[in-house]
């Protein structure tokens, strides 16, 4: 480890957010960004194991709910991206070409997929026949390729993502809905649950909707700084693309009728930047329990105690991961280092302990020590297992809490966004009229509209806060990464 990476995160998280992120993943050792194609990082260790048990969980729960897992090439023809041609108008400026074999010019142009839909739906035209296939529902864990020609940033927006990638195909539009409905539910029980990141969902207006889709809904996570980051979306395509794929199923009567396609993207990576910036600290790092890269770390104070030591590994290691720091490094450094790296658990082992038959226990959720008897070590660790991302949670909850303001006109908008909050208004319209008033916003604020909640009690009353005609819509305006 370098001397910098010794020195612990020197930046306060709450006054200079940006340098607190740069440094919590180069000291953390989370991604490599030296990597010579500007855009894609090296993931590291640290990272790729606590994003393999992000999949974990994923998938599990995708299976549980029928979704089947596939392996499909990473290229895909130019002739199915074209088949939809609002999907290649949205994709077209961020795709990557393979256009050689060798020396050999290629005699169709391959993309470095950005999205799936056109290769899966190639394979939809194949499979699926009867309305006795439906619903049929599919996923892939992947990478996807965008040229971004933004300002990159590690996790949350690079030019290579690892993601997870689902795409159903269904009966009636009704059905399309209720899968919508489920990816919704989905994103709650792992993103929030496991995840431990308080989230909204929106419907995102129609000039923000995913390239090729009929409707678009999109949940966005909210950043202490009051910025937010869109994380799992869910679409309902148009039916232009089963009609480009004839993608049908003959029905009971043999009538052959189109299929309504939806799809649904958790970018695992990006995720795990939310994860990063809502349950760190100015220590560093935070991790919920279930996604630890590593759950318990137990540091010798002396040499005399590193038999018990092993004991103690070969006891826990039965039910959780669980290493031993044997560098050569002060106590204190060790304690730094592994609060930086955010394990949830450490035991701190010395003479006085072992002596006294008793164990210190230093818990990463609460910052605080406890002393146990040495008998109880299995039950404490299971206990704090289950009340670990519990507090997480609740302490993550409270990001949003009076963080959603009512904004009557746009100067109040303004400083509600100025004063790291999400602004609720009154608007005109989500549809394409409206959008004049959403590049306003833009313009003025540097803000979006993020969309319309579906459970949104409240009905709009008044004018639109930026052209004052009367509101059709109540919206959510925030800034975003």
């Amino acid at each position: 480890m370098t001397k910098k990476n010794q020195e612990g995160i020197t930046a306060k998280k709450n006054e200079n957010f940006s340098e607190w992120f740069t440094q919590i993943i180069q000291k953390c050792e989370l991604a490599d960004l030296r990597y010579n194609v500007k855009g894609f990082l090296v993931f590291q260790p640290w990272s790729v194991l606590a994003m393999e048990k992000m999949y974990k969980h994923f998938e599990e729960v995708l299976q549980k709910k029928s979704h089947k897992p596939y392996w499909f090439p990473t290229v895909i023809p130019k002739s199915n991206l074209q088949k939809e041609a609002s999907h290649i108008k949205g994709f077209t400026p961020e795709v990557f070409w393979v256009t050689h074999g060798g020396t050999k010019k290629l005699e169709e142009p391959l993309a470095l997929r950005p999205t799936s839909e056109t290769a899966f739906y190639q394979m939809f035209n194949l499979w699926i026949r009867s309305y006795k296939d439906l619903p049929f529902k599919t996923y892939q864990r992947a990478q996807v390729f965008r040229h971004e020609t933004k300002a990159t940033r590690p996790f949350l927006r690079s030019r290579e993502f690892h993601w997870i990638e689902t795409h159903c195909a269904h009966a009636t539009k009704e059905d399309a809905m209720k899968q919508v409905q489920e990816d919704m539910q989905t994103t709650e029980e792992v993103l929030h649950d496991i995840f431990g990141l308080p989230f909204m969902f929106f419907e995102r207006p129609s000039w923000d909707k995913f390239a090729g889709a009929h409707r678009t809904f999109a949940s966005d996570v909210l950043n202490p700084d009051g910025k937010v980051i869109q994380q799992p979306s869910t679409h309902i395509i148009s039916p232009s693309f089963s009609k480009a794929f004839n993608i049908t199923y003959k029905d009971k009567n043999q009538e052959e009728k189109p299929c309504y396609t939806t799809c649904y993207g958790p970018s695992i990576s990006r995720i795990f930047a939310s994860i990063i910036i809502t349950h760190g600290d100015d220590k560093g790092l935070k991790f919920p329990w279930e996604i630890a890269p590593l759950q318990v770390i137990i540091i010798p104070i002396d040499k005399k105690v590193n038999k018990k030591a092993e004991t103690l590994k070969k006891e826990i290691e039965k039910s959780y991961s669980v290493e031993i720091d044997y560098s050569d490094k002060r106590p204190g450094e060790k304690f730094n280092y592994w609060e930086m790296k955010g394990v949830p658990i450490r035991i701190d082992l010395g003479l006085k302990d072992l002596e006294k038959k008793q164990i210190t226990i230093f818990r990463r959720d609460l910052n605080k020590k406890i002393v146990i008897p040495e008998k109880d070590i299995l039950k404490t660790i299971e206990k704090i297992s289950k009340e670990f991302t519990k507090n997480l949670i609740k302490e993550a909850d409270k990001i949003f809490k009076g963080k959603i303001k009512d904004a009557k006109n746009i100067n109040e908008v303004k400083k509600i966004i100025k004063d790291g909050a999400i602004a609720r208004c009154n608007f005109c319209s989500v549809e394409k009229n409206g959008e004049k008033c959403a590049e306003e916003i833009i313009k003025e604020i540097s803000a979006e509209v993020r969309g319309t909640r579906l459970d949104e009690n409240q009905k709009p009353s008044g004018k639109c806060v930026i052209c004052g005609k009367k509101a059709k819509e109540i919206v959510y305006v925030a800034r975003s990464y």
